[in-house]
């Protein structure tokens, strides 16, 4: 086959693999949404029936429902899209085919690390379509517009650096959270990092991440050994850098 007929059959960046291991690690272990939604949204899966099936995982976590091979099929069923992503049969097979969900937070870098490129892709198509054709803009203006579809994409890559939130959006999602942890089977299961120090843990499930934990007091009352007793017990017990 000819160069010029290869060129034309390149897809655009993605992994399969990858977004088949996210959908199939959260099946198995909901919890790990916890661990990728910073980085990970609907639009970053490459294959659009991946796209529902994760949207339909989050939006049943979210609502403090078990997500599994069932109530997914079940949702996607009450919205005519079972279908569409190929059955019971694949959802089962996602599962089946994830052993396990440790890994979860790579797998969900590389979808998005792909939805990146293929963002740069398209900008730089664009880019290139306005070089050569500038309809009256001269260089100067290109590099600026051409700048400004580049930063907004690293912008949209940085999920963390999108700024403030309105509270009328953080307070159901905060409540939710909160009522799931309370209506756990177990109260004493830690989420996050444990403190070494089990009542405490119990209270808050542990250190979580992104939380700034402020440990006020009257003076000399051992906030400074208290915290240096967290940092010894997290360093021992979990092998974790502590600063």
């Amino acid at each position: 086959m000819a160069d010029e007929q290869l060129e034309f059959l390149k897809l655009p960046p993605h992994s399969i693999e990858a977004e088949q291991s996210v959908l199939g690690g959260l099946l198995l272990d909901n919890e790990a949404l916890d661990k990728i939604a910073d980085i990970l949204a609907p639009q970053d899966f490459y294959q659009h029936d991946h796209k529902l099936i994760y949207e339909h995982i989050a939006r049943l976590i979210e609502r403090n429902q078990p997500a599994d091979i069932v109530t997914v099929a079940e949702s996607l069923e009450n919205s005519n899209e079972l279908t569409t992503v190929g059955g019971v049969a694949y959802l089962g097979a996602l599962a089946q085919n994830t052993p396990t969900a440790a890994n979860i937070r790579r797998y969900a870098e590389i979808v998005h690390e792909r939805f990146v490129m293929r963002q740069l892709v398209t900008v730089g198509t664009d880019i290139a379509e306005s070089a050569y054709l500038p309809n009256g803009r001269n260089a100067q203006q290109l590099l600026d517009e051409a700048e400004a579809k580049i930063f907004q994409i690293a912008e949209g890559g940085n999920r963390k650096s999108q700024g403030f939130l309105g509270m009328q959006v953080l307070l159901p999602q905060v409540a939710d959270r909160i009522d799931y942890l309370y209506s756990r089977e177990n109260h004493s299961d830690v989420t996050g990092i444990p403190t070494g120090f089990s009542d405490l843990d119990s209270m808050t499930s542990g250190l979580q991440g992104g939380d700034m934990v402020i440990i006020a007091g009257r003076p000399s009352m051992g906030k400074t050994a208290f915290a240096i007793n967290i940092a010894e017990n997290v360093a021992l017990e979990t092998n974790k850098a502590v600063a």
